[in-house]
């Protein structure tokens, strides 16, 4: 699909360089740029939604396993 975008002028030399240095076309380029900014968009919405669910719940540990994790640590001189 074909659009128009405004970029900076300076964005625009960067991004120019930055598709001769890869030897990929200017459309490659925004296309991979667009593809990982909505990849990161997507695991930050999902990060915030697990933070959310589990901010909700308190942390409760089994008391034997609690033991039993300390029994399991080495006792070492500080």
């Amino acid at each position: 699909m074909k659009t128009a975008v405004s970029l900076p002028d300076h964005l625009f030399r960067l991004a120019e360089a930055t598709a001769s240095r890869l030897r990929v076309s200017r459309s490659q380029l925004y296309a991979k740029a667009i593809e990982e900014f909505l990849k990161r968009q997507n695991a930050r919405a999902i990060t915030e939604r697990l933070n959310d669910v589990y901010s909700r719940q308190t942390a409760k540990v089994d008391s034997g396993l609690h033991r039993a994790q300390l029994k399991s640590l080495t006792k070492d001189a500080w």
